[in-house]
């Protein structure tokens, strides 16, 4: 009887195995058509006079009907309204079921005041396409853990700059009716060459470090276990110190010997420290260090200049190769 029961112990541990080793990837909400109603609201910090016209005005030229969020253009202290006001807004465009895809007409801080208020349940009923950065990456990475792929792009202030028609804003509109982006870029002098396939996961690294251990973190081993991840990030205006402290973290959770590859985006607005030339040799010195076997390239295309943040699916899996000269990202699903 013992050995029985240890035989079934055994087997079971398996079957458990298997299913973790082959756990789905976060899944595609359903790509917009023209005439897909879109919601642009502000769930993070209050936004600059125009921008939120401007960006609707943009988003109608592409085709889609724009519902404006009802505090799009509220200001409570810093934010674009309490935070009970910009979580209403999310669930008033989430219950919608004619909206097709949630755009923030700009980050700032206030992400995680929103979540806190409801739980990942909420945005699991709701899978459609939610876009933005910086602090949206709080957003983003909540949506990865319910189950359902979002997008790193651009968000009203640079459709207002540049009016929608730039390279970075076309990847946008295309990716929103459908067309997965392929990019190709030049090497870096940092790079580590090889290839990786797997979920593409990441954004700003201080909302995502900020949000660690949490239900809406994309990096907690009850999502990264049995999936193959590819992690990318970037930030602005922190110190080499500050940047230092969330690759130790990084670390210290074994996150950056689990992923497949990693992708650095542009860090910007920073005040060199002693000794390096940039953020990039502070990073390329980081990960040497540790022995890491998995590829890394550097001043990947994503980031807080705009004119340099080329949309990236989240959640999305994709395939990555970073040879001397070349680097590519190909979205394949």
């Amino acid at each position: 009887m013992k050995k029985f029961l240890t035989l079934i112990m055994a087997f079971s541990a398996v079957c458990a195995m298997a299913q973790t080793l082959n756990r789905p990837a976060p899944v595609a909400p359903k790509f917009l058509r023209p005439g897909d109603k879109v919601a642009l609201l502000s769930l993070s910090s209050t936004p600059t006079p125009g921008v939120v016209d401007a960006g609707a005005a943009v988003l109608r030229r592409w085709g889609f009907n724009v519902v404006v969020g009802e505090h799009a253009n509220s200001a409570w202290r810093s934010f674009a309204g309490t935070h009970e006001q910009r979580r209403d807004d999310l669930l008033r465009a989430l219950r919608d079921p004619e909206v097709k895809a949630i755009i923030s007409s700009r980050g700032g801080y206030g992400a995680a005041n929103v979540l806190a208020l409801r739980p990942v349940d909420t945005l699991r009923k709701y899978p459609k396409w939610i876009i933005g950065y910086s602090d949206i990456t709080g957003y983003l990475s909540a949506a990865t853990r319910a189950g359902f792929q979002s997008i790193h792009a651009n968000m009203c202030g640079a459709l207002k700059d540049t009016d929608g028609n730039d390279p970075a804003s076309e990847v946008l509109r295309n990716l929103l009716l459908g067309e997965r982006p392929e990019y190709s870029f030049p090497g870096n002098k940092f790079n580590v060459q090889g290839s990786a396939e797997g979920i593409v996961v990441g954004g700003n690294m201080s909302v995502f470090r900020d949000i660690a251990g949490s239900p809406y973190d994309f990096l907690d081993p009850a999502f990264t276990d049995g999936r193959d991840i590819i992690l990318f990030f970037e930030d602005v205006g922190e110190p080499f110190a500050k940047v230092d402290r969330a690759l130790l973290q990084l670390q210290l959770r074994g996150v950056l010997h689990r992923v497949k590859g990693i992708i650095v985006g542009r860090f910007t607005d920073y005040t060199p420290a002693r000794g390096y030339s940039d953020m990039n040799e502070m990073i390329s010195e980081y990960l040497t260090k540790m022995g890491l076997d998995s590829p890394v390239c550097y001043d990947f295309p994503t980031g807080h200049d705009e004119s340099w943040n080329y949309p990236l699916i989240v959640g999305g899996t994709a395939r990555l190769n970073i040879a001397r000269d070349k680097v590519t990202l190909n979205f394949i699903k």
